[in-house]
């Protein structure tokens, strides 16, 4: 092979990892937008290249962050709160699209068994916790208590209130035993909210997104707005501030809440050693066996 050739096909291996995030593009589409693709304005068209250019040079960032957090022992918890359908699951996919798994996490809890209730509320919690070199995005946390459990009547008031107290000097004490907390609320429209759930609705694909809480929800807006002024209220602490992210526009949205989670963190970049690849070792006797054609997967595509 050729070097030209070589670097074509390495061109070729780069642009089929970017087509990850343009295939999550089609995933956020109604049908009736994919139908329109092809009569986009090159105004359009030239604001979905920069939020590619923007998306592409933050993950960047992100993946030097990586390196910072792992090489200086670092940790952090985010935590991605905001009604259903607000767009938590989409920044959480960026945000991680790039990074190893093994160093970013992302925690999202199912609702607490019959054992789970019986615990210290915060205890479910603490065992995602990071250690030193780990990120921790929790997609929805504890604040579950100040929101869906306080509007589906799954707390007494008696417990509604205990969090209060308690969740203050909770966060505060993890950043005193070294953790970095960053709290997000995604904030979208009542009207927002409406069209998404009904792009849901009629989306195969989506459907799954929908579930009987999801829909008493939406029932529930008033409900709902009320406990986050609340939560918003009681629990904005210096350690720990909440950060509000505008989101009725999802690809804003992500970019500035990115942008946002880059300057929270005084990282710098790391020197590398320069990756060098071995020769492959090759032995004349060696001879590769052929996988029987009853094992090989069906070539349709």
């Amino acid at each position: 092979m050729t070097e030209d050739e070589m670097m074509l096909r390495l061109r070729h291996e780069l642009i089929d990892a970017y087509d990850e995030e343009l295939e999550m593009e089609v995933e956020d589409r109604t049908e009736d937008e994919l139908a329109g693709l092809a009569i986009e304005s090159e105004a359009y068209r030239e604001q979905r290249r920069q939020y590619f250019r923007e998306l592409f040079r933050l993950q960047g960032e992100l993946v030097k962050l990586q390196d910072w957090v792992v090489s200086s022992g670092h940790k952090m918890v985010i935590v991605f709160e905001g009604r259903d359908a607000a767009g938590k699951g989409g920044v959480i996919k960026r945000i991680t699209q790039r990074l190893n798994p093994r160093v970013v996490r992302v925690a999202a809890l199912p609702a607490p068994n019959s054992r789970e209730r019986t615990q210290w509320y915060f205890q479910r919690y603490a065992s995602h916790l990071p250690a030193a070199g780990e990120m921790v995005l929790f997609d929805r946390s504890w604040y579950n208590r100040a929101g869906v459990e306080r509007v589906m009547g799954f707390c007494t008031d008696d417990e509604y209130e205990e969090f209060f107290r308690s969740v203050p000097e909770f966060e505060r004490m993890l950043v005193r035993s070294g953790i970095q907390v960053i709290k997000y609320w995604f904030s979208i429209s009542d009207e927002q909210q409406h069209l998404r759930f009904l792009s849901r609705i009629h989306d195969p694909l989506k459907q799954w997104k929908l579930s009987p809480m999801d829909l008493e929800s939406r029932r529930q807006w008033e409900a709902y707005t009320q406990t986050k002024e609340v939560m918003l209220e009681r629990t904005h602490i210096p350690e720990a501030p909440w950060w509000v992210v505008p989101a009725d526009d999802k690809k804003r949205a992500r970019l500035n809440c990115i942008s946002h989670l880059l300057d929270q963190v005084h990282y710098q970049d790391v020197p590398r050693p320069e990756v060098v690849l071995p020769a492959r070792v090759r032995h004349e006797d060696y001879v590769r066996h052929e996988v029987p054609s009853s094992m090989i997967v069906p070539q349709r595509f």
